[in-house]
């Protein structure tokens, strides 16, 4: 696969986190060819903070491969991960991170801050607005919805 379908995959899971009720956002972790992580947010559903798509992810990704380092993978992302989820990247080791829509007000790679240019033991190669437009239209689409 390639980036592109991957960002898809990402995509179709924030389809789900906003059906759900949440705000859509899809992770993916890929190590090679290999997925070994997917999340969507579900804070709503799961009544927990923590349970951002980055953060199940990254969760689901240790779990597969047995290890909290998961350096030579990559993360794709429809928006641009806020300070836990950013720090959480940090903490894992994840390699790259390609990330749809910048988040003017939480983004933490880039927007309102770059927790990657902070001079941590780790810095992931960072890619963001890939495919944005795409990705911020299911954020706009899911806002229109609430108002």
């Amino acid at each position: 696969m390639k980036d592109r379908e991957y960002m898809e995959l990402a995509l179709s899971l924030a389809h789900k986190a906003g059906e759900n009720g949440d705000v859509p956002v899809g992770a993916v972790i890929v190590q090679g060819d290999k997925i070994i992580g997917r999340g969507y947010n579900m804070r709503e559903n799961g009544k927990n903070a923590l349970f951002h798509a980055e953060i199940c992810a990254i969760n689901e990704a240790c779990e597969s491969l047995s290890s909290w380092r998961l350096t030579d993978t990559v993360m794709y992302v429809t928006l641009e991960p806020c300070p836990m989820c950013a720090g959480a990247i940090i903490n894992s080791r994840i390699g790259r991170v390609v990330f749809g829509a910048y988040d003017e007000k939480a983004g933490c790679l880039g927007s309102l801050d770059n927790f990657a240019d902070k001079g941590f033991n780790h810095k992931p190669h960072i890619i963001g607005g890939f495919m944005e437009e795409e990705c911020a239209s299911v954020l706009r689409a899911f806002f229109a919805d609430k108002r």
